[in-house]
């Protein structure tokens, strides 16, 4: 599961990271198949959670009947041991005993409720989790998951936990702080090798800045010396707390239209401006991202690289304009409820 719009990042961290074969895409979704399941799989970056896939379907009809079918797919397409036993290589065992529980979301009109669908599944995994297991409401050790998303549904057991989503590296918040698995994505875009200097002019909490470094040591290729800061004291404070104990950053307050920085000094620019509800009024998001493509253009080597993430789309590409900066790709993705566009750029 990932979040909506990243499917070929993320695509991409599969097959180049974990040697991964991308099976099938979904929005929101990417099934993949590895030779052998290892710890790695819950170390991914730009996903949400990862599930071992006990069946699949999308032939639901809609209709009471699907009930049936559930229960009939929970009980023989699986192999519960099997799934079981390569969750507990990743999971380990706990201590005195195992708990579990079972979760059912479902989006779609449907002649059933949700509630139906998980008796359903309960019902199929009849006699075969282990009597000795005990079930627990919050924190259970295994889930298994039933998503029912129209007529496409999918079972399977939940191998990663909340830290795949929220990071154990961000202790302090700012408001509106961006979601590390699209700080990660952005990162990946903007491809920085060894030696680079990377930039973030308007830091927040540090996510992207704290991505960037996890990515550089994971990939153990040489170092990226990573700059940020913001105009707020408090996101520089909540940003050095973060990133304390990942490695380290050069951080400072300053107005990320006026950088105290060198003309033509970083190789890579990595931001995520603020959308219209966080500033005063969205009309005045062209005349600030006029102001940040100035700098963004000023301090950037020339073939240097751009990954931004913006509400208003067309204000960019306004901005840029004068600057003759190239769009490579572009992938569209909703931030706090709001549709907005993650975009890379090439300064000739």
């Amino acid at each position: 599961m990932l979040h909506p719009g990243l499917e070929p990042v993320v695509a991409d961290e599969l097959t180049r990271d974990l040697g991964a074969e991308v099976k099938k895409t979904a929005r929101g979704i990417t099934v993949f198949r590895l030779d052998e399941i290892t710890p790695d799989v819950v170390k991914l970056r730009t996903t949400e959670d990862v599930y071992l896939l006990a069946w699949g379907s999308d032939t639901l009809t809609y209709k009471s009947s699907d009930l049936k079918l559930i229960t009939q797919w929970t009980a023989k397409i699986p192999d519960w041991n099997q799934l079981f036993a390569i969750h507990h290589s990743i999971r380990g065992m706990p201590k005195p005993k195992p708990t579990f529980h079972l979760v059912c979301q479902m989006q779609g009109e449907h002649g059933y409720r949700r509630v139906d669908a998980l008796d359903a599944m309960a019902d199929g995994l009849a006699g075969k989790i282990p009597p000795n297991w005990v079930p627990a409401e919050e924190n259970a050790w295994l889930e298994i998951w039933l998503k029912i998303d129209g007529k496409v549904a999918m079972c399977g057991l939940r191998l990663s936990d909340r830290t795949m989503r929220h990071r154990t590296y961000k202790l302090e918040h700012v408001a509106a702080s961006l979601r590390p698995t699209l700080a990660a994505a952005m990162v990946r875009l903007a491809a920085a090798a060894p030696d680079m200097v990377v930039l973030d002019p308007m830091c927040g909490a540090g996510t992207i800045l704290a991505e960037q470094i996890e990515l550089s040591r994971q990939r153990k290729a040489g170092i990226v010396t990573v700059i940020g800061g913001d105009i707020d004291p408090q996101a520089v404070y909540c940003t050095r707390e973060n990133l304390e104990r990942l490695g380290p950053t050069h951080l400072a307050r300053w107005n990320a239209v006026a950088l105290p920085l060198a003309s033509e000094s970083v190789d890579r620019v990595i931001s995520n401006p603020p959308f219209g509800e966080q500033i005063l009024t969205p009309e005045e998001i062209p005349a600030l991202y006029k102001g940040l493509a100035r700098e963004w253009n000023r301090v950037l080597k020339p073939e240097g690289r751009a990954v931004l993430l913006v509400a208003d789309q067309d204000a960019l590409r306004s901005a840029l304009k004068p600057y003759d900066w190239v769009p490579s790709r572009q992938l569209r993705v909703r931030v706090l409820g709001q549709s907005a566009t993650l975009s890379v750029w090439q300064k000739p």
